[in-house]
């Protein structure tokens, strides 16, 4: 058994759980802590967390860090979700939580926050044997998951959420006439544009998470005249909810609304937008039911902890774990990637950058990134060829598609995509700016292997089948494996010519030359295998 501490970084509140796992991801819970931060505001997007925000939040990461100490836990992971991913200022956030509360946050895009989310919920909720629909409300989004036993089949996160509802709709918790119309509006719009792939998918069951839809469960029991507090027990009805909304949104302010059995006093304010919204969903995707989980984020991010520490042995020269991978080459051929030229640059690009380790010393989980930089680098040229390095990086920078991965690593991989010709990274550069000094320093790495690579593949016809390296004090030396009959002239001469910022970030002169090697070539990339080249999660759609 290890012990394990998970915080999730909400909108509204932040959530502790400490707990005991064994290999086969079996937890007993230590500990749990919740406190109210409200980390996030605001009608529109949350564009910047306020001072007192913040400072509220660090204090809470700090108190929370201590208690997992306390009870055993080999240190924390936070997850922050919608407040923090939506921040100008979110690098504030972290590395304030990093210097003043020792405390990593993982800011993770909505698309893995469903996917944790999911991991979560199918440890308590009976649906795992039926396709099933998660519906995750927070503060600041609403995440939705359609799976089939533990393969997330959708993943969406649309910016809803009661505390977002409440900043537009019902200031300071109030409501006036027409209001909730209006409100009920808005929640439409978004969530017709999920009708149908969620129809066309279909489900049997449904599962709500979340403080809000847990609240809003117990008002419905309290109001049948069962008040157990057991969120494993709770379920309700629509024609309960539509009987719920009617009565929240009948009292005008949250003081009003403290007399309504169920209801904690601190959601007395968010309560009418969540409400609605959940109203509305239920509405619109015609659900009858729904069953409540107690489970859900934090409870994913410590299956992912186990998960990321007892990961099986993956294939020594490529990383990607099948999720991960099922991701990024989803991305690619939504793109229409030229796979077997990416695939190819990526096996070469790999090598390189095995044979650099000594002298960049970057981790197992820079490769994953480096890997998935490879294959993507490209994609740009499915808008223009002219200028494509900057498309493949807002492309990658704004997919909802990369499950797996978190908001900081998908900006280290469209960030090399970015640098994979043309400028090398510059401080002038904004989003280049923006990146830790040892992030910086990644980017830079890749994106010099990179380059060479894509130079010893410049014809397309895979003349250069392997590539070696040797390293010395002056000089990196890459070897260019070509059969006994290929010219490789055109390779060589566009690897050397792209090695600028190769030779200034390693301090050292690059040489490229052509080795014979025999009639030999490389066998299949894994990615190119057919349970991999079609996408294992389908109906990713960005907003």
């Amino acid at each position: 058994m290890t012990v394990v501490a998970a915080i999730d970084v909400g909108t509204n509140s932040f959530h502790l759980l400490v707990a005991d796992i064994d290999e086969s991801g079996h937890f007993d819970v230590v500990t749990r802590e919740k406190e109210p931060v409200r980390l996030g505001s605001g009608a529109d997007d949350m564009k910047r967390l306020q001072p007192d925000a913040i400072d509220r939040g660090i204090e809470a990461l700090d108190r929370m860090r201590r208690i997992a100490e306390h009870a055993g836990a080999d240190g924390v992971l936070a997850v922050a979700t919608s407040a923090v991913r939506e921040a100008a200022n979110r690098q504030e956030f972290v590395s304030r939580a990093r210097a003043e509360a020792h405390v990593d946050v993982e800011v993770v895009s909505g698309v893995e926050e469903a996917r944790l989310i999911h991991l979560g919920v199918l440890q308590s909720a009976p649906v795992f044997d039926r396709r099933h629909l998660v519906i995750d409300i927070g503060g600041g989004s609403t995440e939705f998951i359609v799976g089939e036993r533990s393969q997330p089949l959708l993943l969406r996160s649309l910016k809803l959420g009661a505390i977002r509802l409440t900043d537009r709709f019902f200031p300071r918790g109030i409501v006036a006439p027409g209001d909730v119309k209006k409100c009920a509006r808005h929640v439409d719009s978004f969530i017709s544009t999920l009708e149908y792939e969620i129809d066309e998918l279909g489900f049997e069951e449904t599962v709500g998470s979340s403080g809000t839809i847990i609240t809003l469960a117990r008002m419905c029991s309290a109001r049948r005249g069962d008040r157990s507090n057991r969120t494993g027990n709770l379920s309700f009805t629509r024609p309960e909810l539509e009987a719920i909304v009617k009565e929240v949104a009948t009292h005008r302010t949250p003081a009003e609304r403290k007399v309504i059995e169920g209801l904690e006093d601190r959601r007395a304010d968010i309560i009418v937008g969540g409400a609605v919204l959940m109203r509305q969903v239920m509405r619109t995707l015609d659900i009858e039911r729904v069953q409540v989980s107690d489970h859900a984020l934090r409870e994913g991010i410590v299956l992912e902890q186990r998960r990321r520490a007892s990961a099986p042995g993956l294939d020594p020269f490529h990383r990607l774990g099948d999720l991960r991978r099922s991701a990024v080459m989803y991305v690619a051929s939504r793109f229409h990637e030229d796979l077997t030229h990416a695939e190819h640059i990526t096996d070469l690009a790999l090598e390189i950058y095995d044979g650099l380790t000594d002298l960049h010393k970057l981790t197992e989980d820079d490769r994953d990134l480096f890997e998935a930089a490879s294959l993507l680098h490209n994609v740009g040229v499915y808008i223009s060829h002219s200028a494509h390095h900057r498309h493949s990086y807002y492309l990658i920078r704004n997919s909802e598609h990369l499950a797996g991965f978190t908001e900081r690593e998908i900006e280290i991989i469209a960030q090399v995509a970015r640098y994979h010709r043309k400028s090398a990274p510059k401080l002038k550069h904004p989003e280049f700016a923006s990146l830790d000094t040892a992030d910086q320093a990644r980017v830079r790495w890749m994106a010099g292997i990179l380059r060479v690579a894509i130079g010893l593949d410049r014809s397309n016809r895979q003349v250069v089948h392997r590539a070696a390296v040797s390293v010395d004090a002056d000089a990196i030396e890459v070897s260019a494996f070509v059969a006994d009959d290929g010219d490789a002239s055109v390779e060589v001469f566009t690897a050397e010519a792209r090695s600028d910022l190769l030779t200034e970030i390693s301090r050292r002169r690059i040489t490229v030359d052509a080795v014979s090697s025999g009639p030999t070539g490389r066998t299949a990339h894994p990615a190119s295998q057919s349970h991999l080249a079609q996408p294992q999660v389908h109906g990713f759609h960005s907003e």
